[in-house]
């Protein structure tokens, strides 16, 4: 499988879930849609926990340019 991007992943999400949710499809389908649909919850996951350990925020300091790693604070 070729790595895609997070918006493609979901899109077929997306498509899994209007597929499980017209009940059309037979347990067998749905089993294989919603493990499918997990596989690629996880690789979207991945890929925003990639995205937040590249999220910097520059603060200029004295002059200077200072890089911190971006932590949501509560």
């Amino acid at each position: 499988m070729a790595k895609s991007s997070f918006e493609t992943n979901m899109e077929n999400l997306e498509k899994i879930v209007t597929e499980l949710e017209k009940g059309e499809l037979n347990l067998d389908e749905s089993i294989s849609k919603f493990e499918e649909g997990i596989k690629i919850s996880k690789q979207c996951n991945k890929i925003l926990e990639e995205a937040e350990k590249k999220i910097t925020i520059l603060l200029e300091k004295d002059g200077e340019i200072e890089e911190k790693n971006f932590i949501a604070e509560e």
